[in-house]
C-alpha cells in the first residue's frame, strides 16, 4: 500500500466526566517528527504517543494536539485545589509583578482556572489518560485511513505518467531506423551537390559515426527497465518514497543524455515530454512516505 504524507484527522471521545478531542495533522518530511501539543495534565502521555507513532509511520511531520473539557459539576460536588501546582503559579506571577511599575493585584477566579490547579474530587486522572490513549489509537487509524486513500490517488498519478513515458520510449525507438535512414539520405545529398571529391568509404565513415553518435537504444533501455522498477515499487507498497525518488532522478539522467543525442526535432520534443511528466511525478512522490 502507497500512503501519503499529508492528511488530517479529528477524533471526539464523549465520556463521563467530559469530552476529548484529538486532531493530527501530517505534511511530508524526510523524516518522522512528531510535535506534540499536550495540556499539562497528560505530559505523562509523551512516550507512549512517539511509540504508537514509530510503530505506524514511517516519515512526515505530524501535529498532535490534544483538547479535554470537563463537564460542568454539580453544586454538592467537592472540588480540590492543587496546592503545589496554585503555589508554583502565585510564585511566578509574583515574581513577574515585582518587575512591573503599576502591578495588579492576583485573581483568585484566574489562578483557578490555571490548568491543573483546580480539581474534581472524583476525578480518576489516570483513567482519563488510559482513556486519552485509547483516542489517540482511533484519531491515528483516521490519519493513517486518509494517509493511504491519498496514497491511492497519488499511485494512479504516476501509473498514467508511466504509460506515457512508455508511449513515447515506443515512439521513439520505432522511428529511430527511419530518422537514421533520412539523415544518411541527407549527408549523402548534399555531398552530391557540393560535388565533393571524397571517397565512398569517407562518406559512409561519416554516415556510421553519425549513427553511433545517434545510437539511444541504451538510454531506450534503461528508461524502460527504470520505469518497470518504479511499477513494481509501486505494486510492492510500504515505506518507498525515498526509493522512487531516486528513481526519479535516474529517469532524469536517460531523459538528459536522449534530449543530447537528438538529431532532429522530433527527438528533442520527446525527450521534453519525457522530462516534463518525469518531473510530474517527482512533485507527487515528494508527499509519498
Amino acid at each position: 500500500m502507497i500512503r501519503s504524507m499529508t492528511a488530517f484527522a479529528r477524533h471526539s471521545s464523549q465520556q463521563d466526566w467530559g469530552t476529548l478531542v484529538w486532531e493530527l495533522r501530517s505534511v511530508n518530511h524526510r523524516y518522522l517528527e512528531p510535535s506534540l501539543k499536550l495540556p499539562d495534565t497528560m505530559r505523562a502521555l509523551e512516550p507512549a504517543m512517539r511509540d504508537k507513532l514509530r510503530k505506524q509511520l514511517s516519515r512526515g511531520k505530524v501535529e498532535c494536539g490534544l483538547r479535554f473539557q470537563l463537564q460542568n459539576h454539580s453544586a454538592n460536588e467537592q472540588l480540590n485545589i492543587n496546592q503545589d501546582l496554585l503555589a508554583q503559579v502565585i510564585g511566578a506571577s509574583e515574581s513577574i509583578q515585582q518587575q512591573l511599575q503599576q502591578p495588579a493585584p492576583l485573581d483568585a477566579l484566574q489562578l483557578m482556572q490555571w490548568p491543573g490547579v483546580l480539581e474534581a474530587s472524583d476525578i480518576d486522572s489516570e483513567l482519563i489518560q488510559q482513556q486519552a490513549l485509547v483516542a489517540f489509537d482511533a484519531a491515528l487509524s483516521q490519519l493513517n485511513e486518509s494517509r493511504a486513500r491519498e496514497g491511492a490517488e497519488l499511485k494512479q498519478i504516476i501509473v498514467q505518467r508511466l504509460d506515457a513515458i512508455a508511449e513515447i520510449t515506443a515512439a521513439v525507438r520505432e522511428q529511430m531506423p527511419q530518422i537514421l535512414a533520412a539523415q544518411k539520405s541527407k549527408i549523402q545529398e548534399r555531398m552530391a551537390e557540393l560535388a565533393a571529391d571524397l571517397q565512398p568509404e569517407r562518406v559512409e565513415q561519416e554516415i556510421v559515426l553519425l549513427a553511433q553518435k545517434a545510437d539511444v537504444d541504451e538510454e531506450l533501455d534503461r528508461l524502460v527497465t527504470h520505469v518497470n522498477e518504479v511499477r513494481r515499487v509501486l505494486k510492492k507498497g510500504g515505506a518507498c518514497g525515498r526509493r522512487l525518488d531516486f528513481l526519479m532522478q535516474e529517469l532524469n539522467r536517460e531523459a538528459n543524455t536522449l534530449s543530447s543525442k537528438a538529431i532532429v526535432s522530433d527527438s528533442t520534443q520527446a525527450a521534453v515530454e519525457l522530462k516534463v511528466l518525469i518531473e510530474q511525478m517527482r512533485e507527487q512522490i515528494q508527499n509519498i512516505e
